[in-house]
């Protein structure tokens, strides 16, 4: 069985294993409060051109995404997000969990707009009984969305600036950062997310380290303390130099080209996701959402997928009708090739 139904199904890149090795018998003080921590969030603010932006590092994404946005917000406070958004639909409710509401707004091809963010504000505000519901306190969005796709600098810039005019929060969630910024459909940098959000993370553990997230925060008044909010929600490694030795062996050799294996990995991953596309398409194969990056969604067939099914593990997404059924796949940092032209063969042969 090939399996192509999520992008975190192998271990870590082996530079990643290396340095870690390399490294284990070295003593460092601990949370996170040593020198190759210190080292790879330096590298992630020069990457940035953010030199004074806060790093972070925690172990997943749902541990940093419950803790941001627990951090930030008042306690009366929820956040705006689209209702296909992860903190939505795929963490048990862990940010309602922090006593925070999750406002779901209906989402279009994965995302929402700044017009739907100003209209949900603006609503709230006019109605009269607006102290008796959850105000809204900051805007989530993941790029790339749960879907694949990608908010553009445009649409990024527009959500900003809403979020400025209103007082929100903006957290633009990465867990699969690199996917995104290395896809032929992005126009993003890293330097842009500093520009415009308040806070936002590369991700690791589905972008070739064994565990991990960075969590960069750019706007001083979410920096302070925001070491108390780690510890309370558990997220303080003690052996937390294990999370920023994964980002330096992944950015090493970084110069802002996309040289290091944490991009060089990811565009592999998107080119291996484009080619897998072209096949299904080539077979008139409808797709489920138009997805640039290495998460594609397919409508096969029943039949088809009855075929696919004995020999690749994909993601099961629904019956859209009575005959079809939507799927995912996705590639990753450590999809082999011949795996790829194993599918690509199989899905020629339907």
């Amino acid at each position: 069985m090939l399996r192509f139904e999520c992008d975190y199904g192998e271990g870590a890149a082996p530079a990643v294993l290396e340095l870690m090795q390399k490294t284990n018998f070295d003593q460092t003080p601990g949370y996170g409060e040593d020198s190759y921590c210190a080292a790879a969030a330096d590298k992630i603010r020069a990457l940035c051109d953010a030199p004074d932006a806060a790093v972070h590092f925690f172990v997943g994404a749902t541990q940093a995404n419950l803790t941001v946005i627990d951090a930030a917000l008042k306690p009366w406070q929820g956040v705006l997000c689209a209702d296909s958004g992860h903190i939505h639909v795929h963490e048990t409710g862990a940010v309602e969990a922090t006593g925070h509401k999750c406002l779901a707004l209906p989402n279009k091809n994965g995302k929402i707009t700044a017009r739907q963010i100003r209209h949900a504000v603006e609503e709230h505000r006019a109605n009269a009984s607006h102290e008796h519901e959850v105000q809204p306190g900051m805007v989530y969005i993941s790029n790339p969305t749960e879907v694949g796709t990608l908010y553009t600098k445009a649409e990024l810039t527009d959500i900003s600036a809403a979020c400025y005019e209103l007082g929100l929060y903006l957290f633009v969630d990465g867990a699969r950062m690199a996917y995104g910024l290395m896809s032929e459909a992005n126009d993003l940098t890293l330097q842009d997310y500093a520009a415009l959000c308040d806070v936002f993370y590369l991700g690791g553990t589905k972008c070739g380290a064994l565990f991990g997230e960075a969590v960069v925060i750019t706007n001083d008044v979410l920096k302070e303390d925001f070491r108390y909010a780690i510890k309370q929600h558990g997220g303080m490694l003690a052996k937390g130099r294990l999370l920023g030795e994964q980002f330096l062996a992944l950015l090493d050799g970084e110069d802002g080209t996309g040289n290091s294996l944490y991009f060089t990995l990811a565009a592999e991953a998107d080119r291996q996701a484009m080619a897998i596309r072209k096949a299904f398409e080539e077979k008139g194969v409808k797709l489920l959402h138009d997805s640039y990056t290495n998460q594609q969604f397919f409508v096969l067939p029943d039949e088809w997928h009855e075929v696919l099914s004995k020999n690749f593990a994909m993601t099961h997404m629904g019956k859209p009708d009575k005959t079809h059924t939507a799927v995912r796949i996705c590639t990753s940092w450590a999809t082999k090739a011949e795996n790829v032209e194993t599918l690509i063969e199989a899905v020629k042969k339907l």
